[in-house]
């Protein structure tokens, strides 16, 4: 286990979507936001591991169970922690809060290093997470291996410059709007997510253009749907989303 960090935060009006509730998109960059100012607080900002070393952090996955989404108003408490590493990856859990403590989310992340000239990965420093006092452990986690998308229904959408975020490519909570918009109003008025699991497989740059392919599956309580993000550059992204309807 890591060292515990935790903010206090109230859902604003316009981060909000139609049902009311927080967009996905904008609490996962919340979430990047607190862990960013445990890092300040640790001595390791995002500058410093920049200046350096040379390195940027990226996200490569995210598993997600969702109780439910916080409401717009709402009081929520996120704490994060640093839990473990390996040699090339690390591991960090969100928890979504209610005031009573109800927990609304979970969030598992994975963090890779990348050389930011360069763009390849590099291996873990111990000085870089020594402050978090993560457990150093040998074998990687591996999560359920998702499918290509076939027979899916493709839209396209353009990577705008407001997209992106200070790394020069597109913020990781762009990814989720993209599988979101894809399926609709209609399906996002009655279905919400209850879990999510995405891997990111390559950056996408702008002045591109993505094709977002989902596949919905129909299972007794919910639905399934799967999606793939690609390119002229191949595959970007690729996730699974359970849903259940909306009560």
């Amino acid at each position: 286990m890591g060292l515990m960090y935790h903010e206090d935060y109230k859902v604003p009006f316009y981060e909000c979507d139609v049902n009311q509730n927080i967009k996905l998109s904008a609490l996962l960059s919340l979430a990047l936001q607190v862990s960013g100012k445990q890092s300040l607080s640790l001595g390791m900002s995002d500058e410093h591991v920049f200046n350096a070393y040379g390195l940027v952090w990226i996200v490569t996955d995210y598993d997600i169970e969702i109780e439910r989404l916080p409401h717009y108003n709402e009081k929520i408490r996120i704490e994060t922690e640093a839990i473990s590493y390996t040699k090339l990856f690390c591991y960090r859990h969100f928890y979504i809060k209610a005031e009573s403590g109800e927990i609304l989310l979970t969030i598992h992340s994975t963090f890779i290093l990348m050389d930011f000239k360069t763009r390849k990965v590099h291996s873990v420093l111990d000085e870089i997470v020594a402050p978090y006092q993560s457990e150093k452990q040998k074998k990687a986690i591996k999560l359920p291996k998702l499918h290509p998308v076939e027979d899916g229904v493709v839209s396209e959408f353009p990577v705008r410059i407001y997209d992106l975020d200070m790394n020069r490519h597109v913020n990781n909570g762009k990814y989720l709007e993209w599988f979101f918009d894809s399926l609709g109003m209609d399906f996002l008025l009655d279905y919400e997510p209850k879990h999510i699991q995405l891997k990111y497989i390559k950056e996408v740059h702008y002045d591109y253009t993505i094709q977002s392919t989902v596949y919905v599956e129909n299972n007794d309580d919910g639905k399934s749907t799967y999606h793939d993000i690609s390119g002229e550059e191949g595959l970007h992204a690729r996730a699974k989303i359970v849903w259940k309807e909306r009560e």
